[in-house]
C-alpha cells in the first residue's frame, strides 16, 4: 500500500501540474514490487546516481533539428518538401504553421506517453523529478558529502536550464520551486506565470547555488564530460542576463497589456540601463573562470592534420573546427548526450554517383541571404567594401590558381563566391568549392569539390535528396566524417555540439560593454577582434577604416552595435544563436519578413543556374516573437494569460 501511495503523489502531482508524462524510466522500470518506488529510488549512491542520470535525459537534444527549434524554424537555412528520411517537424515554424491549438516545439505541455509528434519534450516532468531528488538525496546512507554536494549543485544547475529554455521561448513562466503537495487544493494547483524579472531573479539564484558546488573543470575526462561546471553554471548565467538586458524583454512597451487575473504586469515597461551592466559584471566574471579552467578559442593550428595544410584551409577550420572537435579548448558547454548523425548526413554532399542512394540527404541549405551575410576578405559587409563598388554580385566568372584552396581551380561561379573571408569558406558548400573533409588529410592533392547544378555530381537530380538553395552547410561536419567513393554508407564523427563556446561569451561581452558605455573603446574592441583575429581578419578599428564606405561606424555606439550584431550572426552562423538573437534584439520583424531566396538548382548551364529565386514568401508579426501556450492549458488553468497575438 506504501509503494501505491508514492506512485499516486508522483501521478497527482504531475496531473495537477497540467503536465502528463513518464518519470525517469530508467530507475522505475526496476523497482521491486514490494519496495516504495522513490524510497527505492535513494536507497543507495548507486540508485539515486541513476535517477540524477534520468533527470540529464530531459535536456533537449541541441543538435537535433527536431529538438532544437533554432536549427531550422528562422531564416538562416532551407529545405526541400519531402526530405528522404526526415521529416522536419520544426520547419513549420518558419513557415508561418505555428498555432495555439497543437503548438510546434510546445515544450509546455507534455503529452500522454511522453511523445510530442510537435517537437516538444517533457520539461516540466523534468523539472517536477529534479525536485523530487533534491528532496530525497540526503537518504542515501553510502553518498559522501562532498558527492552529495556536487550532484545537488548539478540538480539545480539542470533546473536553472530548463527554466531558461523555457523563459527563452515563452517569456515569463511559472517557477517550479518544488512539486506540489498532494494536500493541495484546488486553487493552490492553478499556477501564475511570473513576471519576467522574477523568472530572471529566481535562474540566477539557482545557478549561483550551483556555481558554489561545482567543480571549476572536469577532471575524469573519460566518464565525465558534459556535466556541469561552475564555468557552465556562470556562463548560462551571463547569457541569461544578456537575454533580459536586451529589448525583448527591457523595457518592451509591445508587452503593456499582459496583466494576469492578479492585476501583476508580466513584462517589465521601464528600460533599465542597469541590466546592461549587470550582463557585463556576469559576463566577465564567466570568461575569468572559463580561462581559470582552461578555455580559450580553438586553434586549428594544434591539429595533428594543420602540418599538411595550406594556411587558407586552416583559416577555414578554425571555426569549423571550434565546433566540431570534440571536445576542444573552446567548448565551456557540449551536449554529449546528442548525436549528431542526423546533421551531418543532412549537410554532407555527394561527391560520387554511387554516394547518391544513401543516407546522405545533403539538403540543409543556407539560404541566399545567409550566404551574403558574411564579410569580404576585407573583414567588412560587402555592401559597405569599397573594393566591392560597382561589383555585380551574380556576375560569372572563372576561378584561377590563386583561388584553388576556395574553388575548383578552372570552374565558373559568381562574383560572390569570391574574395570572402575565411569563415565563409569554412560554414558553406557552394557549387565548385573545396571541401576539406571526407576522411582526406592533405588540401595540396586530397581536396574534393560539390558540384550543386543540375545534372552535375551531387546535384538536384536526386528528387528528394538536394539543395533547395545551392548551398550547403559544411561548418556541421566533422572532418573526419566519411563516405567512401563506392556506396553511401556515410561514417559519422561524433562530437559534443557546443551549446555555449567562449566566442559567444566574447562577442556577448562586446555587445554587454558597447550598451553600457558613452561610446565604444579599446575594451569593447578587444573581445570583438580576439574573435575576428582567430580567423584572419583585422581588427574592427583598423578593417572599416581602411576597406568600409563607413569609416566612423565602429566609433558610435549604433555603428558599433550594427557590427556586433553582425559579427554575431557570422561567428555562430548555423549554430542556433542567430535564431535567438534576431528575437531578443527584437530585429527578427526586420529579417524575416523578407523572402526566402536561393538560386536557380534545377537548371544546368551556370547563367541559368546562378539566377536568384524566391522560395518561400516569409513574415513573422510581433506575436512570433514567443511562443503560445497551448489552448487546452488556458481553458485548464484560468490563472495562465496567453502570450501577445495568440
Amino acid at each position: 500500500m506504501k509503494k501505491n501511495k508514492y506512485k499516486i503523489i508522483l501521478v497527482l502531482t504531475t496531473i495537477l501540474l497540467g503536465l502528463t508524462g513518464p518519470s525517469c524510466n530508467n530507475y522505475i522500470d526496476v523497482v521491486p514490487d514490494n519496495i516504495p518506488t522513490v524510497d527505492y529510488a535513494f536507497n543507495n549512491r548507486n540508485e539515486a546516481e541513476a535517477f540524477l542520470f534520468g533527470c540529464f535525459s530531459f535536456l533537449p537534444s541541441h543538435i537535433n533539428p527536431n529538438s532544437n527549434p533554432a536549427l531550422l524554424s528562422g531564416d538562416e537555412v532551407w529545405l526541400i518538401d519531402p526530405i528522404y528520411g526526415f521529416d522536419p517537424i520544426l520547419w513549420g515554424i518558419a513557415k508561418g504553421e505555428q498555432g495555439t491549438n497543437e503548438p510546434l516545439a510546445n515544450y509546455w505541455t507534455t503529452y500522454q506517453g511522453g511523445t510530442n509528434t510537435m517537437g516538444g519534450n517533457r520539461t516540466f516532468t523534468g523539472l517536477r523529478d529534479i525536485n523530487t531528488f533534491l528532496e530525497n538525496i540526503n537518504k542515501p546512507f553510502d553518498l559522501e558529502e562532498w558527492e552529495r554536494k556536487q550532484w545537488i549543485a548539478e540538480a539545480k544547475f539542470l533546473k536553472a536550464y530548463l527554466h531558461f529554455w523555457l523563459f527563452r521561448m515563452y517569456g515569463p513562466i511559472p517557477l517550479i520551486k518544488e512539486n506540489i503537495p498532494i494536500s493541495a487544493n484546488s486553487e493552490e494547483v492553478q499556477v501564475y506565470r511570473e513576471p519576467v524579472d522574477e523568472v530572471v531573479a529566481y535562474i540566477v539564484s539557482l545557478l549561483d547555488e550551483a556555481a558554489e558546488g561545482l567543480p571549476i573543470k572536469i577532471l575524469d575526462t573519460t566518464s565525465d564530460l558534459g556535466r556541469p561546471t561552475k564555468a557552465m553554471a556562470l556562463a548560462l548565467k551571463a547569457q541569461l542576463l544578456t537575454l533580459a538586458a536586451s529589448p525583448l524583454f527591457n523595457g518592451n512597451s509591445d508587452y503593456a497589456g499582459i496583466i494576469d487575473n492578479r492585476g501583476v504586469e508580466l513584462f517589465p515597461q521601464e528600460y533599465k540601463a542597469e541590466k546592461w551592466q549587470l550582463a557585463a559584471d556576469a559576463l566577465k566574471t564567466a570568461i575569468d573562470v572559463c580561462h581559470e579552467a582552461g578555455n580559450e578559442l580553438f586553434d586549428f593550428n594544434s591539429s595533428i592534420y594543420s602540418k599538411n595544410l595550406s594556411d587558407s584551409t586552416i583559416l577555414a577550420m578554425q571555426v569549423r573546427g571550434a565546433v566540431t572537435e570534440r571536445w576542444n579548448s573552446e567548448i565551456i558547454w557540449g551536449d554529449s548526450n546528442s548525436n549528431p548523425d542526423l546533421i551531418q548526413k543532412l549537410c554532407h554532399p555527394t561527391f560520387f554517383a554511387p554516394q547518391a542512394g544513401g543516407d546522405i540527404k545533403q539538403c540543409y541549405a543556407p539560404t541566399l541571404r545567409t550566404v551574403e551575410q558574411f564579410y569580404t576578405k576585407n573583414g567588412v559587409p560587402i555592401e559597405e567594401d569599397k573594393d566591392w563598388i560597382g561589383v555585380d554580385l551574380f556576375g560569372i566568372r572563372e576561378s584561377g590558381k590563386a583561388d584553388r584552396y576556395y574553388i575548383n581551380e578552372g570552374y565558373k561561379t559568381i562574383n560572390l563566391h569570391y574574395n570572402r573571408e575565411a569563415r565563409f569558406y569554412g560554414a558553406i558548400s557552394f557549387d565548385g568549392a573545396t571541401f576539406y573533409g571526407d576522411g582526406h588529410q592533405n588540401d595540396d592533392t586530397q581536396l574534393l569539390y560539390t558540384n550543386l547544378r543540375y545534372g552535375y555530381g551531387n546535384g538536384s537530380f536526386v528528387s528528394d535528396r538536394h539543395s533547395s538553395t545551392g548551398y550547403l552547410v559544411k561548418k556541421l561536419v566533422h572532418y573526419l566524417t566519411s563516405c567512401p567513393q563506392t556506396n553511401a554508407n556515410i561514417i559519422t564523427y561524433r562530437y559534443a555540439f557546443p551549446v555555449i563556446r567562449l566566442a559567444d561569451l566574447y562577442l556577448m561581452y562586446s555587445e554587454a560593454l558597447n550598451e553600457v558605455k558613452e561610446a565604444p573603446d579599446a575594451e569593447v574592441y578587444k573581445y570583438i577582434d580576439l574573435v575576428r583575429n582567430r580567423s584572419g581578419l583585422l581588427g574592427v578599428k583598423e578593417s572599416w577604416q581602411n576597406f568600409s564606405t563607413k569609416p566612423q561606424k565602429p566609433a558610435t555606439k549604433e555603428g558599433m552595435r550594427e557590427i556586433i550584431h553582425r559579427e554575431r550572426m557570422n561567428e555562430l552562423a548555423f549554430e542556433g544563436e542567430r535564431f535567438w538573437d534576431l528575437r531578443r534584439w527584437k530585429m527578427a520583424e526586420e529579417y524575416m519578413n523578407k523572402p526566402i531566396m536561393g538560386l536557380n538548382v534545377l537548371e544546368k548551364e551556370p547563367e541559368e543556374f546562378y539566377k536568384p529565386q524566391t522560395l518561400f514568401d516569409m513574415t513573422f508579426e510581433k506575436k512570433d516573437y514567443l511562443w503560445p501556450i497551448k489552448q487546452s492549458e488556458l481553458s485548464r488553468n484560468k490563472n495562465l494569460v496567453q502570450n501577445l497575438g495568440w
